[in-house]
């Protein structure tokens, strides 16, 4: 069954979710208050780097299925679902920025038809639901919640695949409305209330969180004691109950959705009387391993004056996305230390951080270096020609922060190689 369904945003969140329910077979309208990005996609030109996102935006333009539009007034006049997929960005306090949510929502109040049901998609604290419900102000517009549960990189596929949809309403007749809409979608719906919806993502996020930072912690148990961590936590993950997923040792964890919602969790938790403490160590441990990183490569080289190539600006490999990137905390604390850092990454051309010269292919960046850091897992590192980056580095040393290389064949080739819990 068809609906007409608004999207107010067209972040990562918004795009995906708009195209996705175009591809489906909804019509969709996706909103936003940026002309240029509006005038972009209306050409069927997305400004985000996520696979097979590209093409549904361009099929569901061909097809009439999805519209862009300036303006959350004018998506949603003839919509029976509005889902808002805007920013909450996180304020000085560690807490969710709430003010974008609750400007959409009176934005759209007097516009809404009778019943429309009101889907909260973006990234919310509990209580939310009735935080909005307060803006609409409208007794006849429910409100329910939806999270979202998109992996950068994988976020088509993760919203046409998903591992659940969770949705959390008191009125069961919408949270049943919202449900039909992912008919053909292949997996558990879980109907549950608002405030137990809002938290199931910030618990999930912050769990992953956690498996990580525990992973780097005991890759540095395992730098301390010799143990080779690649391989304790192949034995780990054999045990169902722990499984391998989210068991690779990296850098640190970045990106838009981990330290917002594990800072957001744990203010949540200290609003409500319950210190997360357990929280608190897992972003201290996270926080640790950046510094970590920079140590391995002060351990080779003496960083002041210096040049250190980082391979790899994005949080993670197959996006374009820098916020909160491990690889960005890595050059911060590096320059500070006085190294003059070049860097590359596949998707991103720029950023805006002093001391950092960003370069359009990977030998260039490694040209003058006297040590190289793998930041991001990107398979093109892979497969560099190392013979020739011997050429024109100062020094043969490699801080290998994603256990990406071939540290043998790197050592054959007169290469000092560190890896996170290899020795």
């Amino acid at each position: 069954m068809t609906s007409t369904i608004a999207v107010i945003g067209t972040g990562y969140v918004g795009l995906t979710t708009g195209a996705c329910f175009a591809h489906l077979g909804h019509c969709v309208i996706c909103a936003d208050i940026v002309p240029e990005k509006i005038d972009q996609l209306q050409r069927g030109e997305i400004p985000i780097h996520e696979a097979r996102l590209e093409e549904l935006v361009r099929v569901g333009l061909d097809s009439g299925n999805l519209t862009f539009v300036l303006g959350a007034e004018n998506a949603v006049a003839e919509a029976e679902f509005v889902y808002l997929c805007v920013p909450t960005p996180q304020s000085a306090d560690g807490s969710a920025d709430l003010s974008y949510l609750q400007a959409a929502a009176s934005e759209i109040s007097a516009k809404l038809r009778p019943g429309t049901i009101v889907v909260n998609k973006s990234t919310v604290p509990v209580g939310s639901t009735l935080l909005v419900e307060q803006a609409l102000g409208r007794s006849d517009i429910p409100v329910v919640s939806n999270p979202e549960f998109l992996r950068e990189g994988t976020a088509v596929d993760d919203f046409l695949n998903p591992d659940r949809v969770v949705i959390g309403a008191d009125d069961h007749a919408a949270a049943g409305r919202v449900a039909s809409l992912h008919l053909g979608v292949r997996a558990p719906i879980m109907v549950t209330d608002p405030a137990s919806a809002e938290t199931c993502k910030y618990a999930a996020n912050a769990f992953l969180a956690t498996k990580l930072s525990f992973t780097n912690a005991i890759a540095a148990v395992c730098e301390a004691v010799g143990a080779d961590v690649n391989d304790v936590l192949l034995g780990m993950g054999y045990d169902h109950r722990i499984g391998h997923e989210f068991l690779r040792p990296g850098p640190g964890w970045g990106g838009s959705c981990f330290p917002k919602d594990s800072k957001a969790i744990i203010t949540i938790a200290e609003d409500a009387g319950y210190d997360f403490s357990l929280m608190r160590g897992v972003v201290a441990v996270n926080e640790e391993q950046f510094d970590r990183i920079v140590g391995k490569v002060e351990s080779v080289i003496d960083v002041d004056g210096t040049t250190v190539s980082v391979l790899g600006i994005a949080f993670k490999a197959n996006t374009d996305d820098t916020r909160e990137s491990p690889a960005l905390e890595v050059m911060k604390r590096l320059v500070a230390k006085g190294a003059k850092v070049k860097a590359y990454d596949p998707a991103v051309t720029s950023v805006e951080l002093d001391g950092v010269e960003v370069v359009g292919d990977a030998y260039s960046a490694c040209e003058g270096a006297s040590a190289i850091v793998i930041a991001t897992e990107w398979d093109d590192f892979k497969w560099l020609d190392f013979d020739r980056i011997a050429d024109v580095v100062t020094a043969r040393n490699v801080v290998d922060a994603r256990n990406l290389l071939d540290r043998g064949a790197l050592r054959r080739r007169g290469f000092t190689y560190q890896g996170v819990g290899r020795n």
